[in-house]
């Protein structure tokens, strides 16, 4: 019982130490995305008008 405690703390002390360091590129990419669609606001303006056009519904045709 005592090997598994210690292993479940060692395991938990990697887990927690390597986490941050593995955490670190996401956080930094989504940050730096951020910054770039903050500076253009005319980009967020495009995104939004393809995602609206894209998700319109078409109008059947009339006659």
């Amino acid at each position: 019982m005592r090997f598994i405690l210690w292993s479940l703390l060692a395991a938990f002390l990697i887990i927690v130490g390597l986490w941050p360091a593995a955490a670190a590129p996401v956080v930094l990419a989504s940050a730096g995305l951020t910054v770039v669609v903050a500076k253009i606001p005319g980009l967020l303006l495009l995104v939004a008008a393809v995602a609206y056009f894209r998700r319109k519904p078409a109008r059947p045709a009339t006659t």
